[in-house]
């Protein structure tokens, strides 16, 4: 798939083409059925993606995405990125594979989930795949979690409309961009805002709670001066402690926007 740079550069997003990738791959893809989007769960990591690790042989994505929003465009052959797969369309010899830059718990930069979006879009337009098409790693591998807190459902929404041309819609709530962050609500006793059950929403993120979510929602300010809610206090201590969430916890999407309106 030698086009793939080209197809990168028309997101409007940087692209560096990877030193060998035109020859780089497990031999040729058979057909491209569908794309899977995964994060890497690490920093600085695109030689991983291109040489592999130790056990698996390199290179594991067609595609690296920076952090920045810079599309690496590492392989144009078939890449371990998806096996076992749930789904015959995204296997590794008939889908694309995209691991964009995040240790699997750290809010995703606007401009990266930007990049992200647009790729799937133009890769859709590419290979005339429908957005039903583009998968989150969770989706077609029942024992992975990335992409990390994104909702795959408002993400194909979001590549449908650039394929027609229109604005993508504000960020996912669930997938914990900077700006979204920036504007989350203060959690505490007494104020206008202070809800218990939006409280547990909040912690519940599918993934990992990030410092800087922790840190700028609050919550430590919250839990050092509430007194409500024996329940809702021994859970905020418990991810503090451990930073695991409870994705079984998850009470819904109505109220992912719900919070995302508390402003």
């Amino acid at each position: 798939m030698t086009q793939l740079a080209k197809v990168a550069r028309r997101t409007g997003h940087p692209v560096t083409e990877v030193s060998g990738w035109k020859t780089r791959g497990h031999g040729p893809l058979q057909d491209v059925d569908g794309v899977v989007c995964h994060h890497t769960a690490g920093w600085n990591d695109m030689h991983v993606v291109r040489d592999g690790r130790p056990g698996l042989d390199g290179p594991l994505s067609q595609i690296w995405l920076g952090r920045d929003g810079r599309i690496f465009v590492v392989a144009a052959g078939r890449c371990w990125h998806n096996a076992p797969s749930l789904s015959l369309g995204h296997t590794n010899s008939r889908s694309i594979g995209i691991e964009a830059e995040n240790d699997g718990r750290t809010p995703w930069p606007a401009k990266q989930l930007d990049a992200y979006k647009r790729l799937c879009a133009e890769l859709c337009r590419e290979f005339g795949l429908p957005v039903s098409t583009v998968k989150g790693h969770k989706e077609v591998n029942s024992s992975k979690p990335d992409p990390h807190s994104i909702n795959m459902n408002r993400f194909r929404e979001d590549v449908a409309a650039l394929l027609k041309g229109k604005p993508a819609k504000p960020a996912d709530p669930t997938s914990w961009t900077e700006e979204l962050v920036k504007d989350l609500p203060l959690l505490k006793p007494g104020a206008d805002n202070y809800d218990v059950k939006t409280a547990r929403s909040l912690l519940n993120a599918r993934g990992y709670l990030p410092e800087a979510v922790y840190a700028a929602a609050g919550l430590k300010e919250w839990l050092d001066r509430t007194k409500y809610d024996d329940e809702l206090v021994k859970l905020i201590k418990g991810f503090q402690k451990l930073k695991k969430l409870d994705v079984d916890a998850l009470i819904g999407e109505d109220t992912w926007r719900a919070l995302a309106r508390l402003k």
